[in-house]
């Protein structure tokens, strides 16, 4: 498949293209809040880090957010060290990023975010094509790696399976066992960490309700479709709570 990947800042006429771009996430991960604070941004803020693919009709088909951010400071707090990546995953690197923009601080890494292929050319190699644009955008700033929060893509399937356990399971040629851990193996990259709480969603039973249709009458930890772990639910209290776990993967360039 012909594409043509350019950075927004090299064409902002795609932005209204990229967020109007068909995803196949679940409803319920659009509702983590950092996310809701932080990912309208990131096309206008990290412009030259955000990529939108063309294809030969001029239309979006895929997209890949990422995010510089300074990774060995020592002016964190928290638990992590510097060069530590976070426990907390995908929340943490935006809030970092977001704050290091703020405040002028020179970043040293980039975080991939998210790298989106809209579902009618899904299973065409977009998402390695895209990961390795990503790459190169990152070593043409001069970075020396790119680090990722992997959500890992069959692992759905599987939600009572302790994330450990899953991240570190391998085919018998060597490589991850999940196709999205595979992808980026295959680019180069080595697992360094489970991400436990990397995404936090909570909300209403309404809420849960409404973003799922099922009833969430049930106390205790429920399936989801489309969820890594099972949701925890509380009828008593009105509410209920994902935490997602990644894997942290290090891309050396």
């Amino acid at each position: 498949m012909e594409l043509k990947v350019s950075s927004l800042a090299e064409r902002p006429d795609l932005v209204q293209k990229v967020y109007a771009m068909a995803d196949s996430w679940p409803e319920f991960v659009r509702h983590d809040g950092v996310g809701d604070a932080c990912y309208g941004r990131l096309a206008v803020d990290f412009a030259e880090y955000t990529l939108a693919a063309e294809d030969e009709r001029g239309e979006v088909v895929a997209y890949a957010y990422s995010v510089p951010f300074a990774l060995r400071t020592e002016d964190r707090g928290g638990t992590e060290g510097p060069g530590e990546l976070p426990a907390r995953g995908w929340d943490q690197v935006l809030l970092w990023a977001f704050a290091d923009l703020r405040h002028g601080v020179r970043p040293d890494t980039v975080s991939a975010i998210a790298i989106v292929v809209a579902p009618s050319v899904q299973g065409r190699g977009l998402s390695a094509r895209m990961l390795s644009a990503l790459r190169d955008t990152a070593r043409a700033r001069g970075f020396t790696e790119v680090v990722a929060p992997v959500r890992p893509s069959a692992k759905h399937l599987e939600p009572h399976t302790s994330i450990e356990e899953y991240a570190w399971r391998v085919r018998s040629d060597g490589l991850p066992h999940d196709p999205w851990l595979r992808v980026h193996a295959r680019a180069g990259a080595t697992i360094e960490r489970v991400a436990p709480a990397s995404m936090t969603v909570s909300g209403s039973l309404e809420q849960w309700r409404e973003w799922t249709g099922l009833p969430f009458d049930t106390r205790g930890d429920l399936e989801v479709p489309g969820a890594l772990v099972p949701v925890h639910c509380d009828p008593e209290r009105g509410y209920a709570v994902y935490v997602e776990p990644n894997v942290w993967m290090r891309h050396g360039l």
